[in-house]
């Protein structure tokens, strides 16, 4: 499945998968540190590489079911020809739970970590806190070499490169073509033609993330900037959001007020989106990839009428900027081996291991000549909307206290029929306001 950080992963056992962000972050207290050191010690007692077989480059990053990770692990061991052999080392399930096991472990300066596979919202937070290392010259020339450009935004820290991103997700509009034989352009049209299914007795849901969560907050700030707004500017140290964020709200709004919402769209995340629209009760979907082979193994029947289109606009003839997400691979600054972390990051996330990642673990690629690659074809047959959709694409808010930011804005948002643009906007803004002083509670 994908979860509102983008990360898909495959449809039954995690699912990016799994509901992301309620939390926030905390001081690193004397426990907690202490912790941190004890499994430092374990770790460093099992690393090679003082003897004279192949380097051990620990490799952290979350339990991909699919395989294709353990894939690329593989390749890139036997393909250093015996420089290092790569340790696949499985975080959590949770999003929560993975950056607090490396934050732990972090601020101990666990030197048995090497390569970390960050979230797209947490490489501020670690380069601020001197956690990762910027890449420089020759490496950082590899990394972005034909890489996307907007994917490199996440990966990129007050304008220095701190990762390399190994893969990304957007969302598309998914629908019904039996029952919209022309997809809609805008969101105006894409309500409005709900509605008229509506009143003929059909299938109308609009599905999305309503929840309150990080799919919420990735909704947002995709209509934010598809108005061609922003949240914060780009060094984190003022609120941005104006008449174009209260635009987006009005939509939101209109969407939750209409018939075209579904009545648990407030409980809702992408799999529970999925599971509305095989069932048959919707007509449009806001969406990852995943659901495209979740529908044919689930329902073959609808699978035939079940089409894609791009994300649509907030202003008519304006693109949408959808909210991407992905995983970013950053080398630890207390690793032993720095330049061969470098060295095996750039190989697990090279063309044979993005396509791999594409069409076994089902995530968009960030090289852009993949997009022409016929291999990519077969298992991605809406691969020219996904590459027009990360052309045009948008980011999170980019902030050490992001995961403050994203609670703050899911809980003024959530339920969106709640919503009154007006005050929710100067509500946000306190809250955004507080949290960038690092003041206040966090709801």
């Amino acid at each position: 499945m994908a979860d509102s950080g983008g990360r898909t992963i495959v449809r039954r056992p995690r699912g990016p998968g799994s509901p992301r962000r309620s939390f926030r972050p905390r001081a690193l207290g004397a426990g907690v540190v202490g912790l941190a050191l004890a499994s430092t010690a374990l770790a460093a007692c099992g690393s090679s590489g003082a003897g004279t077989g192949p380097v051990t480059i620990n490799y952290y990053v979350f339990d991909d079911v699919s395989g294709s990770f353990a894939t690329a692990v593989n390749n890139c061991s036997k393909q250093s020809n015996g420089k290092y052999t790569i340790t696949y080392n499985k975080l959590p399930k949770s999003a929560d739970d993975q950056r607090l096991q490396l934050a732990r472990r972090l601020a101990a300066a666990d030197s048995s970590m090497d390569i970390l596979g960050l979230d797209v919202t947490w490489e501020a937070e670690f380069a601020e806190a001197g956690w990762i290392l910027p890449w420089t010259g020759n490496f950082k020339q590899q990394a972005e070499a034909g890489t996307l450009k907007v994917p490199l935004q996440t990966a990129t820290w007050k304008g220095k490169l701190y990762a390399v991103p190994a893969n990304t997700n957007t969302q598309l509009l998914w629908y019904r073509s039996d029952l919209v034989p022309t997809p809609p352009t805008t969101w105006a049209e894409m309500i409005k033609d709900a509605e008229q299914l509506a009143k003929e007795g059909k299938p109308h849901y609009i599905e999305i993330q309503g929840a309150q969560y990080e799919g919420a907050t990735v909704w947002f700030n995709t209509m934010v900037s598809s108005a061609g707004g922003t949240v914060l500017n780009p060094d984190a140290t003022k609120i941005t959001l104006d008449a174009r964020a209260v635009k987006a709200l009005t939509i939101m709004k209109q969407l939750a007020d209409s018939t075209a919402a579904d009545p648990s769209m407030s409980v809702q995340k992408e799999n529970e989106n999925r599971l509305q629209m095989e069932a048959g009760n919707a007509a449009f979907m806001l969406n990852y990839p995943f659901v495209y082979p979740g529908m044919k193994a689930d329902n073959p029947k609808l699978f035939k009428v079940f089409k894609w289109a791009l994300y649509p606009s907030v202003t008519a003839g304006v693109p949408a900027k959808v909210t991407i997400g992905g995983i970013d691979l950053a080398v630890s600054a207390y690793s032993q081996h720095k330049d061969l972390a470098f060295q095996a990051a750039l190989c697990l996330r090279n063309r044979e291991n993005q396509l791999i990642g594409a069409n076994v673990g089902g995530v968009p690629p960030t090289i852009a000549s993949l997009y022409n690659d016929p291999k990519l074809f077969a298992n991605y047959p809406f691969h020219a909307d996904i590459l027009k959709a990360l052309q045009n694409a948008s980011v999170r808010p980019k902030t050490p206290v992001y995961q403050v930011v994203s609670i703050d804005i899911s809980h003024q948002i959530s339920p969106a029929s709640s919503i009154n643009p007006t005050s929710t906007l100067q509500g946000m803004k306190g809250s955004l306001s507080n949290a960038l002083q690092s003041k206040g509670l966090v709801p």
